[in-house]
């Protein structure tokens, strides 16, 4: 039976990023499909050293004369929209319920867990978007057997495994004279390095941002940082839990990760490792451009008051001065009210004694450094 789906925040197509739950009390093994996945695609890659088979198969139970072959079978199911065909898949390669369960659950956490002769792994595969900022995120299961390899992803369009499936159909390096252990370490691998591009686009943009929130930062400015911390957040939720998953690898997956693959484990665990740090980085470089913002905001808010208050310190004397002169005593009655206003250039004169005032102030400021910018930018 399905449950019905549900979301603790809005569904997002782009990033295919879903948080799901089950009902409280339900049954272990319960599978959750959500009504808007994709209609499955079952891709099969059969190789050994000598020979080289891939098709798109219609039903899983044609997967199942390579299976006990003396090659390698790679099974990418892509898309989770059809309950059936998943329950078929489970029941030819023998899927614990759980583990069909963490599969078909777009919500776990990535890890590895060991099932007798199978080996369970979930990870996170992030790839750039082509024509716009950011990138899609999904979750990639992998069961691993002795002579096969089962993946499992959300949907068919968006993956990094092009490059893996290049090398086993051109037989490039050691890929095709291996086991079904290598493969797994290899789609591990390019899972991994799907990180960079990912990252050099956002250090591209961080570089970018330093100097808008320098020269003019804008709310539109403080959207952009917003949105590059929530997303960096999001990088991080998914590559530390997979640093852990590599190392469990290298450490306890008994016998189903051979030697000679645990070394070249040990280089995708340094590639984890420079991820995290780079996330790290521009996680405190994207912290760092939030303090400067405000810094800019409240030097620009001081460039205002600053010039509002120049203008009002030069417009005080002067008012002062038209004031005086606006008051009209009667110079008939007494010589000392203001023979000033009988006099022949007495506005020409009081205009030059305003300007003058004025010049001096402006003097005075520009001596003292009050009308330079509190913030100024050497480019070199």
């Amino acid at each position: 039976m399905i449950n019905k789906i549900r979301r603790s925040r809005h569904f997002n197509k782009e990033t295919f990023m879903r948080d799901f739950f089950h009902e409280p009390g339900n049954v272990p093994g319960t599978l959750v499909i959500d009504e808007n996945a994709y209609y499955p695609e079952i891709i099969l890659i059969d190789y050994n050293t000598d020979n080289y088979t891939k098709q798109e198969i219609a039903s899983p139970e044609e997967c199942i004369p390579f299976l006990d072959g003396n090659s390698v079978s790679w099974v990418d199911v892509r898309g989770l929209g059809n309950l059936d065909i998943l329950q078929r898949v489970g029941q030819i390669f023998d899927l614990h319920p759980l583990v069909l369960e963490d599969v078909v659950n777009m919500a776990e956490r990535p890890k590895t867990e060991e099932y007798e002769d199978q080996l369970l792994i979930i990870a996170r595969m992030v790839v750039p978007k082509k024509n716009a900022f950011g990138f899609f995120s999904e979750q990639v299961s992998l069961v691993l057997g002795k002579t096969y390899l089962l993946t499992v992803q959300e949907e068919p369009e968006h993956d990094c495994f092009d490059a893996v499936r290049s090398r086993i159909e051109k037989s490039k390096g050691i890929i095709r004279k291996s086991g079904a252990d290598y493969l797994t370490y290899a789609l591990l691998d390019a899972i991994i390095d799907g990180f960079f591009p990912v990252l050099e686009r956002y250090g591209e943009q961080i570089e970018d941002l330093e100097e808008e929130v320098i020269t003019k930062p804008t709310q539109k400015t403080l959207q952009k940082i917003y949105k590059i911390k929530r997303e960096l957040l999001q990088l991080r939720r998914a590559i530390w839990p997979q640093r852990d998953v590599i190392s469990s690898l290298m450490r306890d997956s008994g016998e189903n990760i051979s030697d000679e693959v645990r070394i070249y484990l040990r280089d995708c665990y340094d590639h984890a490792v420079q991820v995290i740090d780079m996330v790290e980085t521009y996680r405190e470089l994207t912290s760092g451009l939030m303090d400067v913002y405000l810094s800019a905001v409240s030097n620009k808010m001081n460039e205002i008051m600053k010039i509002l208050t120049v203008v009002s310190s030069i417009f005080i004397p002067l008012t002062f001065v038209a004031g005086i002169y606006g008051m009209n005593f009667n110079t008939e009655k007494s010589p000392y009210n203001m023979p000033e206003l009988n006099w022949y250039w007495g506005y020409p004169l009081c205009l030059a004694v305003m300007a003058a005032i004025a010049g001096g102030l402006l003097f005075f400021f520009w001596r003292r450094g009050w009308l330079e910018r509190s913030l100024t930018i050497k480019q070199d």
